[in-house]
């Protein structure tokens, strides 16, 4: 049986690869939406929305998730996890699909939408805390004492690797893609994706102003401490960037936007009213960035945008 890789090894395509034929089975291969500037009404640059929104729980942590579950010798306690909402969502569902007991722990600001889907999979779902960082020590201490499996949301080699399979499936779908905008939160998300494209497209984070994780930590020349406010809180917002992604991001991230909360609700119902795609918060930053001018695409520049999250409520956004 060939070592197990340490935490912090290097993740190739040839790992994302792997773990994608195994994790298969149990997820979606999310489509892609081919649209043009003009849609958003801005340039007529060549756009692709890769709608993983529509991934089994509702977001790309299924990914990982699965990916924890099915790599990983899983105790009689089960599997815990901190989560701002859409991984404890994609952790209990996996859980639940696998026939492992989950146990899931969110702060205060988590979506009721994301509790209940929690709790819809059977679950036991802990409620407390204002922060993510409050549910990450409720969980780390769940964990030390019934000694159930933690499944951490971003800085762990599985959850990256799981990841990075959107990437490979971006890739199959759009391979001629020269700019992906990615979300980040704790940054497995980009993580994951800049480990597969390393330099064959750039890759930006998009991030919120009142939550700026990965470009404090690029300011600071480490992962730090950042605010974690804002209209994304409960799926960008973990306090700071991770520690395993931040090397991935330092060498393979071209750069950081940050997107205010008023540009993303006006992404959110841009999607809606042009596309008529449905995108929580979190999942609508990376339009946002287009649509407010913080990136602007050359002319011609080939741009893919990674819609990461739909669990929000079921209402229309027509006024």
């Amino acid at each position: 049986m060939p070592a197990t890789p340490a935490p912090d090894a290097p993740i190739t395509r040839a790992d994302i690869e792997a773990t994608y034929r195994i994790i298969r089975p149990h997820i979606r291969r999310t489509p892609v939406l081919e649209l043009t500037g003009a849609d958003l009404g801005l340039a007529a640059f060549p756009l692709t929305l890769k709608l993983e929104q529509l991934q089994h729980a509702g977001s790309f942590k299924t990914r990982g998730a699965f990916t924890n579950l099915l790599t990983r010798a899983v105790p009689a306690a089960g599997v815990a996890a901190a989560s701002g909402g859409n991984h404890g969502v994609a952790v209990a569902y996996a859980a639940s699909v696998l026939g492992v007991r989950a146990t899931i722990f969110v702060p205060t600001i988590s979506s009721p939408v994301k509790v209940a889907r929690i709790r819809a999979a059977g679950a036991e779902c802990v409620v407390g805390g204002d922060r993510y960082a409050d549910a990450l020590v409720a969980c780390e201490r769940f964990v030390a004492a019934a000694g159930a499996l933690s499944v951490h949301a971003f800085d762990q080699r599985e959850t990256l690797l799981g990841q990075g399979t959107l990437a490979l499936e971006l890739h199959e779908q759009a391979p001629e893609l020269d700019t992906v905008l990615v979300a980040v939160g704790g940054g497995g998300l980009i993580g994951g994706i800049a480990s597969w494209y390393a330099g064959a497209a750039r890759v930006v984070g998009i991030e919120p102003e009142a939550a700026p994780t990965l470009d404090a930590a690029f300011r600071a020349g480490e992962p730090v401490d950042a605010p974690a406010g804002g209209i994304a809180a409960d799926s960008l917002a973990p306090r700071r960037v991770g520690r395993l992604v931040f090397p991935i991001a330092r060498a393979h991230v071209e750069r950081v936007v940050l997107v205010s909360d008023e540009a993303i609700r006006a992404a959110q119902q841009a999607l809606w009213d042009r596309a008529r795609v449905v995108a929580e918060p979190g999942g609508a930053a990376t339009t946002a960035a287009l649509l407010s001018g913080r990136y602007v695409p050359a002319a011609g520049e080939r741009v893919g945008v990674v819609v990461s999250g739909g669990n929000t409520t079921a209402v229309s956004f027509d006024r």
